[in-house]
């Protein structure tokens, strides 16, 4: 079926943890970034625009950069997560730089997007196999029916594991294929075992190395925007004294739409292997695989470039 599907890249973070801008850290053998990783499985998987969220600070190094490899092979657009565009009555404090959240980065893409589309973050390789399966669901997405159908993309917790500290990652539960319930944690392997340690006031919990773990790869129709919208000013009011630091994001969004009966969640499974750039110590190992799955032939040695 041919249908416009677009893939949307938060790349606003700052990248903390790894010391310095990690979207544009080259890890393939010729100076490739994660992201043109992703961007080369988005188009083999049959998507067609990709819009990269990012701070307008970094423009230059974008277009420059990943911008200027890829423009001739999928439409790019830009678009910019600002900590202005709030409603007037409310004002976010000068001092805070850390962009508002997952969900307000959404909603910063209205513009730009219009079809349905998938959102991935910059500085997670996701697989090949994941993408074939999230084009899959995006091309045969009915964007009328009510509920609104969208889709969550589920790792096995095993396959998105680093050996160098947690990982934050949202355990998932499942009934009926469809999402259920979502505990955001920080995950980590200790005495040999996966355990999970809720972001809220849970306590924490022991995971299979089977249990299915959100990476932040969502499918979208375009009636997520206006749900973001409505609910934007609900967010604001309640967190008014904390937002210096208090964070809008897509998995209490998208929870709050199944329980309201707005959307419900596909559960799509992949058996694809995360690899990313959590901490420094973790860059070696990215390149590493990289560079064997480029052996097995599975990405070009030069990912872009048309050898004579």
């Amino acid at each position: 079926m041919n249908k416009d599907i677009t893939l949307v890249i938060l790349a606003a973070g700052m990248g903390s943890r790894f010391g310095g801008l990690k979207q544009v850290e080259s890890m393939g053998p010729n100076g490739e970034f994660i992201i043109d990783y992703s961007v080369y499985d988005a188009i083999k998987a049959g998507f067609n625009k990709v819009v990269f969220l990012i701070k307008k600070e970094h423009l230059n190094i974008f277009k420059e950069t990943i911008g200027h490899r890829i423009e001739k092979k999928i439409n790019v657009e830009y678009c910019f997560q600002k900590n202005d565009n709030v409603p007037e009555e409310y004002e976010i404090p000068i001092t805070r730089v850390k962009p508002l959240g997952t969900a307000h980065a959404i909603l910063c893409c209205k513009s730009k997007v219009k079809e349905p589309f998938m959102i991935i973050n910059a500085d997670d390789f996701y697989g090949r196999d994941a993408f074939m399966k999230a084009a899959d669901y995006l091309k045969n997405l009915n964007t009328e029916e009510k509920p609104y159908h969208y889709g969550m993309v589920c790792y096995l917790a095993k396959n998105t594991i680093t050996e160098n500290g947690s990982v934050k990652r949202g355990v998932v539960k499942v009934e009926n294929k469809k999402l259920k319930k979502i505990t955001e944690s920080s995950v980590e392997r200790i005495n040999d075992k996966l355990m999970a340690d809720p972001l809220s006031d849970e306590e924490m919990f022991e995971i299979s190395e089977d249990a299915s773990v959100s990476m932040n790869m969502l499918l979208f129709s375009p009636s997520i925007f206006k749900y973001i919208k409505e609910k934007f000013p609900e967010f604001l009011e309640k967190n008014k004294e904390d937002l210096e630091t208090a964070e809008y994001l897509i998995p209490d969004v998208l929870f709050d739409s199944i329980k309201e009966d707005y959307a419900s969640v596909d559960i799509i499974n992949t058996t694809a292997t995360w690899y990313g750039v959590t901490y420094r110590e973790d860059e070696d190992a990215v390149k590493e695989a990289l560079k064997k799955m480029i052996k097995k032939g599975e990405y070009k040695n030069h990912l872009w470039e048309v050898k004579k």
